[in-house]
């Protein structure tokens, strides 16, 4: 699931910042752990527009309205993510920064169009057998199970949802949303 760029009007939010208005750091949210958070964070937007149920903001943080977090709740995965409660500038609305609570181990290297890892001569040691990056993600759907909601291990910047979560967020006409099979 991504973020729809082409909705025509629609807003562009910056990342969010935590009570002492410092940003929150967007990792946190990819780690496939609940995350704790000191106060409300506050989302700035960076330029008004048509608000959306599904936004991504500036650095990849995934946001939604009231109205995607009760289809959550009426499907049943609210234990496959987290949400948290946060202010949008401008909106009185509740949103909520959405954070799944799954890594699933199920990149299929093999089907990708191109897969490449991060090596010694590049500097980061750190991160030296892992993902650089992945183009024309493919996922083994073997791996991912009852799962609905969740992000590939190794590349945590994809938010996979199973095909029912797709169909009920497209009859619901949850706005925002993208959707390429993976």
């Amino acid at each position: 699931m991504m973020d729809d760029m082409y909705v025509p009007g629609r807003w562009y939010v910056r990342s969010p910042l935590n009570a002492q208005g410092e940003r929150i750091i967007p990792w946190e949210f990819r780690q496939g752990m609940p995350v704790c958070l000191d106060g409300e964070p506050f989302l700035p937007v960076s330029r008004p527009g048509r608000a959306l149920d599904f936004t991504l903001t500036e650095a990849g943080i995934t946001f939604v309205s009231q109205r995607l977090v009760s289809l959550c709740e009426r499907l049943g995965i609210q234990d496959e993510v987290q949400f948290i409660p946060a202010r949008v500038e401008g909106r009185a609305e509740p949103y909520f920064i959405l954070n799944t609570l799954r890594l699933i181990k199920c990149v299929d290297e093999a089907r990708c169009e191109e897969v490449t890892f991060w090596e010694p001569r590049h500097g980061e040691p750190d991160r030296v057998g892992h993902y650089q990056n992945v183009a024309g993600l493919k996922i083994d759907p073997t791996k991912v199970g009852d799962s609905n909601i969740f992000r590939p291990w190794g590349w945590t910047v994809a938010l996979i949802v199973s095909e029912r979560v797709k169909v009920a967020i497209e009859s619901e006409g949850i706005t925002g949303t993208k959707f390429i099979e993976v």
